[in-house]
């Protein structure tokens, strides 16, 4: 399949809707195989609508419905029905010609939510009923305009046997419940959403299910303060797990609340748990639908890190409540939006909950500096790696085929960074007063992003235009950086430069507007004064932000005695890459002494590439990795920093981090490289290890605080560490911690360590697992990873004869979206040297399991194959193997559109 074959939509092609949708009358006849929808859609011509528009041609009124996997019933307009002249329904689209301004069609038609693996639209997952409509979902359900643009008022009336789903909740506040009375054995909900909303926030949920409650008041910052309902939906049996979910919950709310002004606006909010969900979570107005990953919580169940996810990502869809439904986006193009804009909240959230538990403002900024760190580490990791391959694309695309291939890194976490530059450039309170304008003029509407970066600047009187290429150009800028002292005049010159490698097909990018956080430290490591030539006075605190708008600026700093030590793109002020010819005496001195806590982890960090790559190359393991062990003994014993943040300082980058920074990826070498330097390092360092694990050993019972976490952290890294180094009494250790501990995150911390060495409890301590596990899904799930993602000994046969093993026990099933990640996702996204085998077993292994997935779920299917597109980063024999096997996808029978978009642009790249 040639990319030229896919349907290309573009942004410049947009047009508002020919017609609009007031009303939306909904009621559902649930049934496994026959559910019957009927939709009675209020509707009328957009006046605003150009007339120049099909200039009058046949055709040019007609009204376009999107109607996918349904079955049509009867067709009716203002009750007339329609006969089979009076319309065409075909290739998933319904078009008739209205003749009239204002109209009502009633459309029934019957769908089959047993049979939709997709996971889209309105499917069935043990029994219960559940929705999925972003990003076009809504078209499986009845036949709509499925476009974020057309917003109507819903309202809903779900009709079902009450023994079969004696719960039925939809968006909105619950207006009227009762029996069937033609239909015994029946009842029905009825639910209005007063909000106007675009169909993709639609949601239906039916079944079998319970709920924790709580009450709350909200609306005390607009002095209209009401109790509001919250609930927790989750199938019977899983009602303890879900306390946490709820205590986040209350906190977004409240947070929202407190830092933004925005109060709950519905009588009630629900979330409902479903192990089978594509995505982690959805927003839909008032009933958010989650994967039970990002709910279920317990201390047998769940680490720190489940516990800190199921916060954020509670936090992250309440959020949308505001940013994203009340103002959601105009078209698919706008959809960072909505979700750059809320990531951003909810690191925002992230940060202020961990900061709250602190003792001191030291452990707050060192709290905040952490969750920042994560965050990077997530953009490093995932988002560079898309910037530079086929996929790059600018947070705001130009053209896609599929839309659900666009649910990138890049339009969340890299469109997360773009808004915190906004943020950064105009100070806190400044980015308030943009929200607050936003908000005044857009409530209620599907806008740009040009709307929302428009309120950020009028309310602070900036001039974004040039910033507004963040929006429109893909890649990742490079920031160069060159330090000069003049010791005659006292000054210290950092010249700054920019150049952003082209994306596939797009032009080579102008320059951006770049926030540069940077501080200078004397060799002593004291902040020194950041006054630049001109001015009277050097601004307050030890970090100031540089503005490059061109492609090459000088900045000059006065009453600079000595040399500097300069720590740029302090707290990663921008996503760029930072090049700077520091040395290593200067990288140890940085991961000493600099006060920023950020790139005093970034210093250990080059630190740690450097000893790789070198190693890498065929330097002695010892000797290269001296610096980085030493810089790392001070930091692991140092009792003032944070646990938290000392475990970040002492983890090694991630293999795919330290891929992206060589021109031609061996995968067998890097790992090898990295595993000599982890084992110089622990050597190097096994008696403070040893100290760790006998310091940061909790007696009380297990909380899920950011101080305990961060303990629990450090102590398992040292472990691990000791492990993998292959000390008897620390395998002995690890496997008393699986089988005793009590919590999650010593359990699975220890059996990680276990899996990834020779120890001989290895085995024995995976059977353990699997049994005292067995009747707990998302634990299983972290069972069989640990597996697939795992580094393999000496003499022990290719991890992939463990991953097909792993794919016939019972417990896998394809069509789970959990699972699968669990084991196919976690080997070829995870496991670099395995997946990349020199005999290109591993490409085999893709190959079959993207044919197998992709009848079943396109959205699944798609994200798997992106684990193949940075082909051309490989040797040529790789290369050879995995060209070839991406070509076998693309000339499969019936492929969806979904992978052939991947296929088509990795193979073109």
């Amino acid at each position: 399949m040639s990319q030229t074959s896919q349907t290309v939509i573009r942004r410049e092609d947009y047009q508002v809707p020919r017609w609009l949708v007031d009303q939306v009358e909904l009621q559902f006849d649930l049934d496994p195989q026959d559910t019957q929808v009927q939709a009675r859609l209020h509707m009328r011509a957009n006046p605003d609508f150009p007339t120049h528009v099909g200039s009058g041609a046949a055709g040019a009124d007609d009204l376009t419905l999107n109607a996918q996997a349904m079955r049509l019933v009867d067709l009716r307009l203002d009750d007339e029905p329609l006969g089979a002249d009076d319309y065409r329904f075909a290739d998933d689209l319904l078009v008739l010609a209205p003749g009239r301004e204002r109209f009502v069609l009633t459309a029934q038609v019957q769908i089959d939510p047993a049979s939709n693996s997709t996971l889209n639209g309105l499917y069935q997952s043990n029994g219960n009923y559940f929705t999925q409509c972003e990003a076009e979902g809504f078209r499986r359900i009845c036949p709509y305009p499925d476009r974020p643009d057309v917003m109507a008022r819903f309202r809903v009336r779900i009709r079902a046997d009450r023994a079969a789903c004696p719960v039925l909740l939809s968006n909105g506040n619950l207006v009227d419940q009762g029996d069937c009375p033609d239909k015994p054995g029946w009842h029905y909900a009825d639910w209005e959403d007063p909000f106007p909303k675009p169909c993709y926030l639609f949601a239906l949920v039916a079944g079998r299910l319970v709920c924790a409650e709580r009450t709350i008041r909200s609306g005390q910052a607009q002095g209209q303060a009401t109790d509001k309902l919250l609930q927790v939906w989750v199938e019977p049996g899983n009602e303890d797990k879900t306390d946490h979910a709820m205590q986040s919950l209350v906190k977004a709310i409240e947070w929202d609340e407190a830092r933004y002004g925005l109060p709950l606006d519905l009588d009630r909010f629900m979330i409902v748990a479903v192990s089978d969900f594509n995505m982690g979570a959805m927003e839909n107005k008032g009933l958010n639908i989650f994967n039970t990953k990002y709910v279920f919580a317990t201390p047998r169940i769940a680490t720190d890190i489940d516990f800190g996810g199921v916060e954020s990502v509670v936090g992250h869809e309440y959020f949308h409540n505001w940013t994203g439904n009340r103002v959601t986006c105009r078209d698919w193009f706008q959809l960072t939006l909505k979700e750059g804009l809320t990531v951003f909240r909810d690191q925002q959230f992230s940060a202020d909950m961990r900061a709250a538990q602190a003792s001191d403002d030291a452990e707050a900024a060192s709290a905040r500096s952490v969750k920042r760190i994560e965050d990077v580490r997530l953009l490093r990791v995932a988002q560079f790696p898309e910037d530079a391959g086929p996929m790059a694309h600018a947070i705001r695309p130009d053209s896609y085929s599929e839309i659900n291939n666009f649910y990138t890194v890049t339009i969340y976490e890299k469109g997360a960074e773009v808004i915190r530059m906004l943020h950064t450039l105009v100070g806190e309170a400044g980015f308030r007063k943009g929200i607050d304008l936003y908000f005044a003029r857009h409530d209620g509407q599907a806008v740009t992003c040009d709307d929302f970066l428009a309120a950020i600047a009028d309310a602070n009187g900036r001039d974004f235009g040039q910033f507004a290429r963040w929006y429109s150009q893909a890649g990742t800028p490079v920031l160069g950086v060159q330090g000069h002292h003049d010791a005659a005049n006292r000054r210290y010159e950092l010249v700054l430069s920019q150049h952003c490698p082209p994306a596939p097909s797009q032009p080579a990018s102008a320059p951006f507007h770049i926030p540069v956080a940077v501080g200078l430290l004397d060799g002593r490591g004291v902040a020194l004064p950041l006054r630049l030539v001109g001015e009277n006075r050097a601004p307050a605190g030890d970090t100031r932000v540089l503005e490059l708008t061109a492609e090459q600026q000088r900045f000059v700093f006065e009453d600079i005695d000595e040399p500097p030590v300069p720590s740029l793109l302090r707290g990663f002020s921008a996503p760029v890459v930072l090049d700077y010819p520091y040395e290593d005496h200067e990288l140890a001195f940085l991961a000493r002494h600099d006060t920023d806590p950020f790139s005093r982890w970034e210093a250990m960090q080059r630190l740690a590439v450097g000893a790789v790559l070198a190693v890498m190359a065929g330097a002695d393991a010892a000797h290269r990795s001296r610096p980085l062990a030493e810089a790392l003994r001070e930091a692991i014993s140092d009792d003032t920093l944070d646990a938290a943040y000392r475990a970040l300082l002492f983890t090694l980058p991630a293999e795919g981090y330290i891929a992206e920074q060589v021109a031609q990826i061996d995968p067998v070498a890097l790992r090898a490289a990295r595993h000599a330097v982890r084992l110089q390092v622990a050597d190097a360092l096994e008696q403070p290890l040893r100290d760790l694990l006998g310091r940061l050993r909790d007696s009380g019972p297990y909380r899920p605080d950011t101080v305990s976490a961060g303990r629990r952290a450090l102590r398992n890294l040292a472990l691990a560490a000791l492990v993998e180094a292959g000390q008897p009494d620390a395998w002995a250790l690890a496997d008393v911690q699986v089988r005793d501990a009590d919590n999650m995150t010593d359990r699975s911390a220890a059996l990680a360590a276990l899996v990834n060495s020779a120890a001989p409890q290895r085995e024995a301590a995976l059977a353990f697992f699997a049994e005292e596990f067995a009747r707990e899904p998302l634990v299983l799930d972290k069972w069989f990873s640990l597996q697939a993602s795992m580094h393999r000994q000496a003499g022990e046969p290719p991890v992939l004869d463990r991953v097909r093993t792993l794919c016939a026990r019972p417990e896998f099933s394809l069509r789970n979206p959990n699972r699968a990640r669990s084991v196919i996702f976690a080997f070829c996204n995870g496991n670099l040297a395995e997946f990349h085998a020199a005999d290109g077993s591993g490409y085999a292994f893709w190959l079959e399991q993207i044919r197998a997935i992709d009848p079943i779920n396109p959205q699944r299917a798609a994200r798997l194959a992106r684990a193949m597109d940075r082909w051309r980063k490989f040797d040529p024999d790789r290369q050879q193997r995995m060209q070839a096997a991406l070509r076998e996808v693309a000339q499969t029978e019936g492929l969806s559109r979904d992978v052939g978009e991947i296929i088509a642009k990795a193979l073109a790249h």
